[in-house]
């Protein structure tokens, strides 16, 4: 079961409640489903009962003790437990796992794009005076905004300066990237806030990350911009030569080289006749975990215009992956198995989340490394 499945069951556990007269609630649209948070347990959590406690007139707890039964009759779920306040946890049956992957190579690299901001125009307003890290975060944004259905635009308060020297302008704002630079703030009819502004425009979104303290370009492309993309914005950016080592305490090196050895692992598979077939892998929650999270994790760095969340997530689908890698592949006189086809299916799926990943923050993810 995926989490889009288990989605649609929360509701249908709902609508059955309401159906029997146990609920007096308009059954929402949707049911939020995510990894469980500190305290929980299992596969996965929903906050639905929290969300239902006030219109139904009940405690979540309640509510979540309504719900409990309805859910573990549905068919892919072991069993539910409630924990703190009315958090609904979940322990899916067997083929979890293998649902998941068979849901990551159809979708391949638009895995975890949703319409969450369909139809939307998200202004993003750089306010002060060309800062690189403000751009590098709106050119980030805007792939992670268009991924979730909406289109950002990039405006500034201030005409930027005259470019430092190896910062490439087609990085910063790609072709299909719209921009619009409006006058300084003493010009009311071309101020983003003034009261003349359109009045179905929504309001634009200050990027204010804390500037670098240096020029992050002699790092190259990629690693300057998971130098100015990786910590919070409100963190101040470390700009060192340690983004360029290949060492295990480099995040960027551990986020491409996780995928460089998923592709190597499909090559090599390649090489002995083998191919990945979804199946259940036991002893790899944390890897199914950070897939399955990865879409709520993309909306999340859509609506909080945060794209250091999705860096960190990579890292921690990373480090699982790598984790798991050396299990994939027949040792020595071994012959390829169903299992060893389920592992590297989803080593697969994994490689396919960590391109995904890079790509959205314009970062390249190479075969080999």
């Amino acid at each position: 079961m995926t989490p889009v499945e288990l989605s649609r069951t929360v509701l249908r556990a709902v609508r059955c409640a309401v159906d029997e007269g146990e609920l007096n609630v308009v059954v929402p649209v949707r049911a939020v489903v995510t990894s469980p948070g500190p305290g929980g347990c299992g596969d996965y959590a929903t906050n639905i009962a929290l969300q239902l406690a006030r219109p139904a007139g009940r405690s979540a707890r309640q509510v979540a003790e309504i719900l409990r039964p309805h859910l573990t009759r549905s068919d892919g779920v072991a069993d539910v437990a409630i924990t703190g306040p009315g958090f609904l946890n979940f322990r899916l049956g067997g083929g979890a796992g293998a649902a998941l992957v068979r849901e990551i190579q159809l979708q391949g690299d638009v895995y975890g794009h949703g319409d969450v901001l369909s139809g939307q125009i998200v202004p993003l307003l750089i306010p002060i005076p060309y800062d690189i890290r403000a751009e590098v975060v709106a050119d980030a944004l805007v792939r992670i905004v268009a991924a979730q259905g909406g289109r950002a635009e990039v405006q500034h308060l201030h005409a930027p300066r005259i470019q430092p020297p190896r910062i490439h302008l087609s990085r910063i704002h790609p072709p299909h990237v719209e921009t619009s630079r409006t006058k300084p703030p003493h010009t009311e009819l071309t101020h983003p806030e003034a009261p003349h502004a359109h009045p179905s425009r929504p309001k634009p979104t200050p990027l204010r990350p804390t500037p670098a303290p240096e020029d992050p370009t002699p790092l190259g492309p990629d690693a300057g911009r998971w130098a100015l993309l990786y910590p919070a914005s409100h963190d101040r950016p470390r700009i060192s030569a340690d983004h360029l080592l290949q060492r295990e305490s480099n995040p960027l090196f551990r986020v491409r080289y996780a995928h460089a050895r998923a592709r190597a692992l499909i090559r090599n598979a390649a090489a002995l006749g083998c191919t990945g077939d979804p199946g259940d892998v036991p002893g790899v929650d944390e890897l199914v975990g950070a897939l399955a999270g990865y879409p709520a994790v993309l909306t999340q760095a859509a609506l909080h215009r945060a794209p250091d969340r999705l860096a960190r997530h990579l890292v921690t689908t990373a480090d699982a992956l790598l984790a798991f890698q050396h299990t994939v592949l027949p040792f020595g006189d071994e012959k390829p198995s169903a299992a060893h086809r389920a592992r590297l299916a989803l080593a697969e799926a994994a490689g396919t989340v960590l391109a995904g990943g890079l790509s959205l923050l314009g970062i390249s993810a190479p075969d080999y490394l």
